[in-house]
């Protein structure tokens, strides 16, 4: 895309129509520069996505295992390297070029990290395969634009409201793509630690079940058991009173009708009587 001058004639105008052509001219000129500013960002772009996609394997695992890979590799299409509009066919050709250069029995010296990056590269194939995380991902992508468009009217807002231009470096293409990756990792990221959240209360819901399940499960259990041998210890229970009470009975039975024999009485010696007198 080349410049073009544009040129407006002053000719036969007033103080306010000069004013107005002024304007016209300043406003033709920033958008000028404005697709000036994106086809040279989108010539940066090209020229990464031609210099990423010379990278040795070296690079590529590298790349892949960066510092926040965790969650930069959420992104499928940021571990293969293409657009979010990109078809299946197109991510498996992709795929298929990448993994060439990563596959860990290409990579003897380094294979761990082969192993690792080769994993993440099948883990974002098998994502763009599957029509509901395809459809998924690319939501977390329009959501990420309808961020950036709030977090953008706020900052212009702020800038309004301090009394400075509202131009702000998101306006320019390659501002708004920064900005713009910079929010759908942090969409991904915020989808991956609530989807973590959801799964770590789930499993702990089913610990907790599991532990209530095997509490009432003992409790029954020494109920049962306390039953049983309740049940089977009756009858000895019954023998054991039996011969409490027959025990009891023969105790008792000199002193019952005409076995009961009172004690002789004892006679009172003279001494007593003495003492008895005085």
């Amino acid at each position: 895309m080349k410049n073009s001058k544009i040129q407006i004639q002053n000719t036969n105008v007033n103080g306010a129509d000069q004013l107005r052509l002024g304007q016209l001219r300043d406003g033709a000129l920033k958008l000028m520069q404005k697709m000036d500013t994106f086809e040279q960002f989108y010539n940066d772009l090209k020229y990464t996505e031609k210099r990423d996609s010379n990278l040795t394997s070296e690079q590529q695992i590298e790349r892949i295992l960066r510092p926040g890979a965790t969650y930069l590799n959420l992104n499928p299409f940021e571990v293969l390297q293409v657009e979010p509009d990109i078809t299946v066919e197109e991510a498996r050709k992709k795929y298929k070029k990448l993994s060439l250069l990563i596959h860990p029995d290409k990579n003897p010296n380094c294979r761990e990290r082969a192993e690792r990056s080769f994993d993440a590269l099948k883990k974002a194939l098998a994502t763009i395969e599957d029509p509901d995380e395809l459809s998924r991902c690319r939501d977390m992508y329009e959501e990420a634009k309808a961020r950036l468009a709030v977090l953008v009217s706020e900052k212009k807002r702020k800038m309004r409201r301090d009394g400075k231009t509202d131009e702000i470096e998101e306006d320019t293409p390659q501002g708004y793509a920064r900005a713009l990756w910079v929010t759908v990792t942090k969409v991904f990221a915020d989808r991956e630690k609530k989807r973590r959240t959801l799964e770590e209360r789930a499993n702990e819901e089913k610990r907790r079940l599991a532990e209530t399940a095997q509490e009432t499960s003992e409790k029954r259990k020494l109920e049962e058991e306390y039953k049983k041998n309740y049940e089977e210890s009756r009858d000895e229970r019954r023998g054991s009173w039996r011969e409490f009470m027959k025990k009891k009975e023969r105790k008792l039975e000199p002193f019952r009708g005409a076995n009961f024999k009172p004690p002789p009485p004892k006679l009172e010696s003279s001494t007593a009587k003495k003492t008895n007198i005085f």
